[in-house]
């Protein structure tokens, strides 16, 4: 085929592209291309995510420096804050309203410190997982790795956090005449496990509030009743006392209260076995693991669509 130039002469038509009529899928099949940004494999994301793991920590440690940077007692915050609550809820819960029922002062005090600060280690976790996509989104579109670095990286700057409140636990519950014993190691394998729990449901909360940042304002809500229902105040045993065994032992198969209660009997003396559910260490294993691997594959399976839109 041919067709007649602008200047009379004749030039051959173009030969058709080898590549017309391809759909994109196609295209990309054949010269090798993938989708910018598009989720990797589950075990590919696993290996991305390890091959990040200092970025994780540093990003971790400089988000925990510059938490207080602005303040003037700095860092002291990080004790401050919850010991405050503490001294407010003893004294309206403690004092006022007589919640400490089955607890002798000697126990109630570091049973509330002990409370407030692991309780605290889940709200915080909570919220900054919530905030961890919306809140960054110039990191999120200026640069590629595996999304869930930050709700992890902020669920680690929160146990960074507890590890360096947890000095003011223990001077609070030796003050009060429970001193260290074997016992206190098991507040390792219960700090993992809520580590774990933390760091799933803060992956949760992060694809949820990068959907919906709303979310944020909607969470302090959710997160108080929570407190009020997970016994951070009062013992759960023994405030519901002469209630059905079966509602008893759902209120204390709450998460949170499994891991604030396996640190209670870790560290004070007169929080006895008596006081927590059956089979705790399986209630604390199985919220751990089914939060941290539901948690872990719903972010995942929204990977590619963070930051976008």
């Amino acid at each position: 085929m041919s067709e007649t130039t602008h200047d009379g002469g004749v030039a051959l038509g173009a030969a058709p592209s080898p590549d017309e009529g391809l759909t994109a899928a196609e295209l990309a099949a054949k010269y090798g291309l993938s989708v910018s940004g598009a989720r990797p494999p589950l075990m590919e994301y696993v290996r991305q995510l390890w091959g990040r793991r200092h970025f994780i920590l540093a990003f971790s440690q400089a988000k925990l420096t510059a938490q207080y940077s602005q303040a003037k007692l700095g860092q002291l915050w990080q004790v401050a804050t919850p010991l405050l609550n503490a001294a407010v809820y003893y004294f309206i819960f403690g004092v006022l309203l007589k919640a400490s029922r089955g607890l002798d002062r000697s126990t109630y005090i570091p049973f509330l410190v002990t409370g407030v600060f692991v309780f605290t280690f889940t709200q915080s976790s909570v919220m900054a997982g919530v905030r961890a996509i919306s809140g960054n989104l110039g990191l999120v579109r200026a640069l590629h790795f595996p999304r869930a670095s930050l709700p992890i990286s902020f669920a680690l700057q929160q146990l960074q956090q507890l590890l360096f409140s947890m000095i003011v636990v223990f001077v609070v519950t030796i003050a009060f005449g429970s001193y260290p014993g074997l016992s206190w190691l098991l507040i390792v394998p219960a700090l993992v496990l809520q580590f774990m729990f933390n760091t799933g449901l803060a992956m949760i909360l992060a694809r949820m509030g990068a959907k919906t940042p709303d979310l944020a304002q909607l969470m302090p809500f959710i997160l108080r009743t929570w407190m009020y229902a997970s016994g951070v105040m009062f013992s759960i045993s023994g405030m519901l006392a002469g209630k059905p065994e079966w509602f008893i032992r759902l209120m204390q198969a709450n998460p949170a209260a499994v891991y604030m209660d396996l640190i209670r009997f870790a560290l004070i003396d007169g929080y006895g076995a008596s006081h927590l559910p059956p089979h705790v260490w399986a209630l604390a294993l199985f919220w751990a693991v089914a939060v941290f691997a539901g948690g872990f594959v719903y972010f995942w399976k929204a990977e590619e669509r963070y930051g976008r839109g």
